[in-house]
């Protein structure tokens, strides 16, 4: 239990291919936390939030935005795109959320995307024809290639019109070049796109600052602070389904680069699964259904992505994966989001091990070619028809249920420290706050 005189700093990230519900997951525990800071991705992803019945959908501001108490952080491992960030921020003004303009922090060191960014990431995708990545074509990638390759612009570099101007003229002299002889495409106006982004920063200064900072002196006063990923463990550029994957660190140590903070300062990792498995876009999926039940997971779980509108594959929970999960991240506990959607199906698969030319594999494999040629080997159990939506307590659920839970905490060796039954908020049980 928590005193006040220790401050709790927890993560939470995705534990399967993202979509599990973080967002839903994040709103509940910020009643507890001072801020909530965003430490990767950019738009696209799509945190989808349900208050009273009223849908909200974040692409780059964390979930913590609903309260007015908590002050949202989005970190240097962001990508933003500004024009998209302030849309958003129109959007939640007009509701009237973000009252107080304290309550975002944009770190100065976040890098920008910018229109080459979003024009090379569609030309690429184009041509890639059947072997396409299955990005969002949102200009993320290449954003990201241009961090790793010194090469970005950061909001700070807007501070100073003409060091902005000179970097942007500097970059588009190689980049209209290559546009112009590999895709054959219109060359990019440095004045537009000069103007346009300083128009966007004299919105947006007032937001700029020095997210390290700030969360240090949370941290320094005892305050709780949670950190937000987006995306999920197996779409980490480095321990994901390569190359298949997002590209950025979508694991917990991910928050530590991209908020500024050192890792003796965790509490707890808390990672979000699916009580199925859900995958969108490109890439190997062992335990994809291809049936009645995969339709049944889709129709039931509203199983359309927030930011992409894409359906999303459906299949059978798969514990390889989540141990990867659990390894990679260093999982402390557990949250099972969508328990709900189970009810109704006769029996119930879980997968425990691959099957691979014979030998079971019972870690996920490296080499991607392995991956699509794994079998799941499944066991099952008896499902359950009650509708579960409704129940607040844990001794209240169904034992097929308990069973189910049961048999996910044994096999990954952490506990499930939440149930989450519908998408509002409140359809949840929470077995251990990592906050309290």
């Amino acid at each position: 239990m928590l005193t006040n005189e220790r401050m709790a700093c927890v993560i939470i990230v995705g534990a399967q291919w993202g979509d599990e519900g973080k967002g839903k997951i994040v709103d509940l525990f910020t009643q507890s936390v001072s801020a909530v800071v965003r430490f990767q991705g950019g738009n696209n992803a799509g945190h989808t939030l349900v208050v009273n019945g009223e849908k909200t959908v974040l692409h780059l501001i964390p979930s913590g935005i609903l309260r007015d108490n908590v002050t949202c952080m989005i970190g240097n491992g962001v990508v933003v795109d500004p024009e998209i960030l302030l849309k958003e921020i129109t959007n939640l003004k007009a509701r009237g959320l973000l009252k107080n303009d304290a309550q975002l922090v944009i770190s100065d060191q976040a890098h920008l995307i910018m229109p080459y960014h979003k024009k090379l990431d569609q030309l690429r995708e184009e041509r890639s024809g059947s072997k396409k990545i299955g990005t969002t074509g949102r200009g993320i990638g290449p954003a990201y290639e241009d961090k790793m390759a010194r090469k970005g612009i950061r909001f700070c570099d807007l501070e100073i019109p003409e060091v902005f101007q000179e970097k942007v003229e500097n970059l588009l002299k190689r980049r209209n070049e290559r546009f112009s002889k590999m895709f054959n495409t219109e060359p990019f106006d440095a004045a537009i796109i000069v103007k346009s982004y300083l128009g966007f920063y004299q919105e947006l200064k007032k937001y700029v600052g020095n997210v390290s900072v700030n969360v240090s002196e949370l941290i320094k006063s005892k305050k709780h602070v949670l950190f937000e990923g987006a995306q999920g463990t197996s779409l980490d550029v480095d321990h994901g389904t390569y190359p298949f994957v997002t590209s950025s660190n979508t694991v917990a140590g991910g928050a530590m680069s991209g908020a500024g903070v050192g890792p003796t300062v965790i509490t707890d990792v808390i990672g979000i699964a699916k009580a199925y498995t859900t995958r969108v876009g490109m890439g190997p999926f062992p335990t994809e259904l291809l049936n009645e039940e995969g339709k049944y997971l889709q129709e039931k779980g509203g199983e359309v992505g927030s930011t992409t509108g894409r359906t999303r594959r459906c299949g059978w929970l798969d514990l390889v994966g989540l141990k990867h999960a659990v390894r990679i991240n260093g999982l402390t506990g557990l949250a099972l989001t969508k328990l709900d959607v189970l009810s109704g199906l006769k029996n119930i698969k879980y997968c425990k091990a691959y099957s691979y030319n014979g030998k079971i594999l019972n870690e996920l494999p490296a080499n991607l070619h392995v991956l699509e040629k794994c079998e799941p080997v499944y066991e099952e159990l008896p499902g359950w028809n009650d509708d579960i939506s409704k129940v607040r307590k844990l001794e209240e659920m169904p034992a097929q249920v308990l069973k189910y839970v049961k048999i996910i905490e044994t096999f990954l060796g952490i506990p499930v420290i939440l149930l989450s039954v519908g998408p509002e908020r409140g359809q949840d049980i929470i077995i251990r706050h990592p906050f309290e």
